[in-house]
Order: C-alpha cells, then structure tokens, then sequence
C-alpha cells in the first residue's frame, strides 16, 4: 500500500512505538512517551488523534482502554520520507545523495565491500 500520510517529527515517535508494540493501549504510550520525552499525557493524545485523522493509526476501545493499530507500514512511510527528502535536498538525484552520503560518513571495511558489489550488481544490469 503507498502512503500518501505525511508524519511531523514528534508523530514518528508514537508511530514508532506502535508499529513496535502494536496493539497497544494509550496508556501505554502515554507513559512511555513521558518517560522517554516528558510529554504530558495531553501532548500524546492529540498526537493519537492526528495520527487517526490522518489514516496512518486506527484504534479499537477495549472496555476503558483505547487500543491503538497502525493503518499504514513502516516502510510505506519511511519510502514517503525518503523520496520527500532526496527531492528537497538533493532536487530528486539519488546519486548525488548518494555520493554526498559515501563522501560524508565514515564507513568500515564491511560496508565499502558491501557497496562495491551493489554497484558491481548495478553495472550489470545496466548491460
């Protein structure tokens, strides 16, 4: 399924925790995300509801609890954010991301091996 739900930056954390521990109760997540961020318990409830909203959670009510699904993947989003960046930052060129990424971390022995052969990989598909 292609998402077409754009997350803000603190929707990613409750989506992270869904999509870990799914179902999971708003209680739950809200004293995870107080835990771990000090976000008040109204905080996450209106992320809860804009996630709703936005088709990317679902809920179920489970007696006094509100048990929270996710409605889109994580890798439906994490592509979504992927293509939004490469075409903001590097105006939609992947291989300009890509040479600016090799460029700009370090890398260990594994991963330069690793990236050879999907480059090998690609040369010879391209023939």
């Amino acid at each position: 399924m292609e998402s077409t739900v754009s997350i803000s930056e603190s929707e990613w954390e409750v989506m992270m925790l869904v999509w870990s521990t799914s179902p999971v109760a708003a209680a739950d997540l809200i004293d995870q995300l107080n835990r771990k961020r000090g976000w008040a318990a109204r905080t996450t409830r209106t992320l809860l509801e804009r996630l709703v909203a936005k088709g990317a959670l679902t809920y179920e009510q489970d007696g006094k609890r509100y048990l929270y699904r996710p409605a889109v993947t994580m890798a439906d989003c994490v592509r979504r954010e992927s293509r939004s960046f490469l075409d903001r930052v590097f105006g939609g060129k992947p291989g300009a991301m890509l040479v600016h990424l090799v460029k700009e971390t370090p890398l260990t022995a594994d991963e330069i091996a690793d990236l050879r052969r999907l480059l090998k990989q690609k040369e010879k598909e391209k023939e």
